[in-house]
C-alpha cells in the first residue's frame, strides 16, 4: 500500500479505531490483535450501541469494528442510524457475516466498509489467523473516512420496500453479445446496483458488474440479484460467454475481465494484486472493456468510496464508450463518482432511478441481435 492509498496514518499518528461487541472475550482479543499494530490504536470499547454511542462522542474515533447480535440493539440498526446521523467507516466483525448472506448484503447496502467473520470455535488462535485480513479491512476502512463522513449517506426508500421477484422458471437465451454495458460500485452499491438492474430490458447487451464485495458473498448476492430482476444473473467464471440478457458478477476475491471471444465476448478472471487496495477492481474491469469494446460499450460508476473506477472510466470513454456516473444526491458515499467526475470520466450524471432508462435509451434504437451499428 502506498501513502496515497492509506491516508497520513504512521504509527505517530495512528488510526483510532472503537471496538463495539457485547463479549469482553472479543473486546480484549481484538484490542490485543490491533496493540501489535503500529499504525492502529484501540481508543476504546464499547459493550453495545448505547455504550458505543457515547464512546464515539466522547473518543472520536476513525473506524468502529461492529459485531451484529447485541443485547438492546442489534448491529444493523445501529449501523443505520449511525449512517444517518452520523456517516463513519465501520467494518463488521461477525459471526453472522459469515454465515448470513442475507445481512452481509444488509450491511454493505448500509454503507459498511468491509467484512471480517469471527470465529466461533477456537477463539484466540482463529483470530490471530485473521490479522493481516483485520489490518486491512481497517486501513481500507480509514483509508474511505474522508468519503464517508462528507457523503450525503442517502438511505432511500428502497432499502426498505421489497422488490418483485422475477419467475425462477425464465428462460433467457439471447445470443453472444456484440456489445457490453459495465458497471462498478462500492459502499451502498448492492442496493444501487439492483435499482439498475431491476430498470433493464431483458434484451438488453451482456452486463458485467464490479462490485467490492468481502470474499464468499458474491455468490449470493448473484443469486439474490437474479430472482429480483427480469436478468439471468450469475457469478462470473472465466470462459463464460457474454450473452444478450445475462449480468456476470465478479466474484469476491478476483479481477474480472473482458476478453475477445470471436464476434463476441466472454468472462476471464484474474488472481493477480489489489488495485486501489480492492480485488475485485472496477479499473481493472474497465479497463478491459476499454481496450477489448472500445465504443461498443456503456460504462456506468455507481455509489462506492475510494477512486476506483475513476481512471478506466476515462479510458472508456476516450474509446468511444458512453459514460454515465450516478449523481451525489442518491449515492450513499459519492466517492467514486465524483472521483470519476474530476478525471472528466463521465458524459452523463443522473440520479440512481434514472440510470437504468439512461441505458436502455442507448440500446433502443438497435436490433436485438447484430448491434453493429452502434
Amino acid at each position: 500500500m502506498t501513502r496515497s492509498d492509506t491516508g497520513n496514518f504512521t504509527a505517530a499518528n495512528p488510526i483510532r479505531v472503537l471496538v463495539i461487541d457485547d463479549s469482553a472475550l472479543i473486546r480484549k482479543l481484538l484490542t490485543e490483535v490491533f496493540k501489535e499494530i503500529p499504525d492502529i490504536s484501540v481508543v476504546g470499547t464499547a459493550k453495545d450501541p448505547f455504550d458505543a454511542r457515547e464512546k464515539i462522542k466522547a473518543l472520536n474515533p476513525d473506524v468502529l469494528t461492529l459485531d451484529v447480535e447485541m443485547p438492546r440493539m442489534d448491529g444493523i440498526s445501529f449501523l443505520q442510524n449511525l449512517m444517518r446521523l452520523r456517516p463513519m467507516p465501520v467494518v463488521m466483525v461477525s459471526t453472522l457475516t459469515e454465515k448470513g448472506s442475507e445481512v452481509t448484503l444488509r450491511a454493505l447496502a448500509l454503507g459498511a466498509t468491509g467484512f471480517v467473520p469471527k470465529p466461533t470455535v477456537d477463539v484466540a488462535n482463529a483470530l490471530e489467523k485473521k490479522i493481516d485480513q483485520l489490518v486491512w479491512e481497517v486501513r481500507k476502512a480509514a483509508a474511505a473516512g474522508d468519503d464517508i463522513r462528507r457523503s450525503r449517506v442517502h438511505l432511500r426508500s428502497t432499502l426498505e420496500r421489497t422488490q418483485p421477484v422475477a419467475s425462477k422458471d425464465k428462460k433467457i437465451s439471447g445470443g453472444p453479445s456484440s456489445h457490453i454495458i459495465a458497471i462498478g460500485a462500492s459502499t451502498g452499491g448492492t442496493e444501487a446496483i439492483r435499482d439498475v438492474l431491476v430498470g433493464i430490458k431483458p434484451g438488453s447487451p451482456g452486463i458485467v458488474i464490479t462490485q467490492h464485495i468481502p470474499i464468499g458473498f458474491s455468490g449470493s448476492f448473484a443469486r439474490r440479484m437474479n430472482d429480483c430482476t427480469a436478468l439471468h444473473v450469475v457469478e462470473a467464471e472465466s470462459g463464460m460467454q457474454i450473452r444478450d440478457g445475462h449480468a456476470y458478477i465478479a466474484p469476491g476475491d478476483q479481477h474480472l475481465k473482458i476478453v475477445r471471444d470471436g464476434p463476441g465476448f466472454k468472462c476471464k478472471l484474474d488472481d493477480g494484486p489489489r488495485v486501489h487496495l480492492h480485488k475485485p477492481s472496477v479499473d481493472f474491469m474497465f479497463n478491459s472493456v476499454a481496450e477489448i469494446v472500445g465504443a461498443k460499450a456503456v460504462g456506468v460508476i455507481l455509489t462506492g468510496m475510494g477512486r476506483d473506477g475513476a481512471l478506466g472510466l476515462k479510458r472508456m470513454r476516450d474509446a468511444g464508450a458512453y459514460t454515465i456516473g450516478q449523481d451525489e444526491h442518491t449515492c450513499i458515499v459519492y466517492g467514486m463518482p465524483r472521483a470519476a467526475m474530476q478525471e472528466q470520466a463521465v458524459q452523463n450524471q443522473y440520479p440512481l432511478e434514472d440510470i437504468a432508462a439512461a441505458v436502455n435509451a442507448r440500446f433502443s434504437a438497435l436490433p436485438a441481435t447484430g448491434r453493429a451499428a452502434y
